[in-house]
């Protein structure tokens, strides 16, 4: 089991499925909310998510099309983002799980076409300019 939560701990939550895929977002927009050179994701099934406490402090942000952000309403931190094209999952910033938890070893980046020109990105990891392709 996974846990996590946001930085003052009002927001806790465990996760009971497996990560299913891990990711690093270089878009404008990761880097603006996360205040980092990218975002780090994993995804989990909906059904494997359950808040713990603070669930009545979350707030929703819409920050694009079909992708609303969720946060603490106490410390700001993020804890996910929701994704409409993918209603059964979750994509849980991982700067926000404690511990260290199994990661799949498929990770990728993201929206580099947009990613810091101050970063340079050297894990070896795939790299693509938008979405990946759907497998």
């Amino acid at each position: 089991m996974i846990t996590g939560k946001c930085e003052c701990g009002t927001v806790q939550y465990q996760i009971t499925s497996p990560i299913h895929e891990y990711s690093h977002c270089h878009c404008e927009q990761c880097r603006r909310l996360s205040g980092a050179p990218f975002a780090s994701f994993i995804g989990v099934s909906v059904d494997g998510f359950t808040f713990i406490s603070g669930q009545d402090k979350l707030a929703r942000y819409s920050s694009s099309e079909g992708h609303t952000r969720v946060f603490c309403r106490t410390c700001g931190a993020n804890i996910m983002v929701e994704i409409a094209e993918y209603p059964d999952d979750y994509f849980v910033y991982l700067g926000t799980v404690d511990g260290e938890p199994d990661l799949p070893d498929n990770s990728f980046h993201m929206f580099v076409r947009s990613k810091a020109p101050w970063y340079e990105i050297r894990d070896g990891a795939p790299q693509y300019d938008t979405f990946p392709p759907d497998d």
